[in-house]
């Protein structure tokens, strides 16, 4: 298991240009990777239904630490200019959240490579917990040996808070906690939920300690941008 620190960026309206998004986030000083993430038209989950509300699209940005990522977000900064040349940034519903990531790697495993594509389901626990630590301690020990159990899943990522500052001025999510299983393609992510391994996952989801707040679950386009900016 490794850990790195992501940027969670998420917006109602669509990215106008992500080449120039890319073409700038090319240049950020220990940005290790940048998945965009884009929704999907069809429905591929037998058990939850999309929410109305399921943003438009996602960015995850890797960092191997936390300092870069906050020197990257000073305002006037260079995620900033790259989120400007991408898109309208004055629209309303665009959030932001700073993570650290638990990655943990599955039997079928497959690091993406430069512009790979992929079908990505994201997952969001609102929170408050009643007990935070009790809460984590639980989900972590008994939630990710479930979702490694998912037919021909690629990747597996469990993110929890961290602080940090920043100069953008969007709002800031909250979130206790976000999960990401990614697969080759819509049917197979479509297969692994209507699998016997998701009834399981959903007991243990029924066992977590006491807990408020929504989880909303996304289906999403991903591609992926391998970076090394130093």
């Amino acid at each position: 298991m490794s850990m790195q620190a992501c940027l969670f960026l998420a917006g109602a309206r669509p990215l106008a240009n992500v080449h120039a998004l890319r073409r700038h986030a090319a240049d950020i000083h220990g940005l290790r990777q940048l998945i965009v993430h884009e929704s999907m038209d069809r429905a591929v989950d037998p058990r939850i239904a999309a929410p109305s509300d399921a943003p438009s699209w996602v960015l995850q940005w890797y960092f191997d630490e936390l300092a870069p990522v906050e020197a990257a977000l000073r305002a006037e900064g260079p995620i900033g200019r790259a989120l400007d040349a991408a898109h309208d940034m004055r629209a309303e519903g665009i959030t932001q959240q700073v993570m650290a990531v638990r990655t943990l790697r599955p039997a079928a495993f497959t690091p993406a490579k430069e512009h790979d594509e992929r079908c990505t389901y994201l997952v969001e626990y609102e929170g408050p917990a009643e007990d935070l630590n009790a809460w984590l301690a639980h989900y972590l020990l008994h939630h990710p040996p479930l979702m490694l159990q998912l037919p021909a899943l690629r990747e597996l990522e469990i993110y929890t808070r961290m602080d940090c500052t920043s100069g953008l001025r969007y709002a800031h999510a909250t979130a206790m906690q976000r999960n990401k299983v990614a697969f080759d393609d819509a049917g197979a992510l479509a297969r692994a939920l209507a699998s016997p391994v998701r009834d399981a996952m959903r007991r243990d989801f029924h066992a977590l300690p006491p807990y408020r707040g929504a989880s909303p679950h996304f289906a999403m386009r991903s591609t992926y941008g391998n970076l090394a900016a130093d």
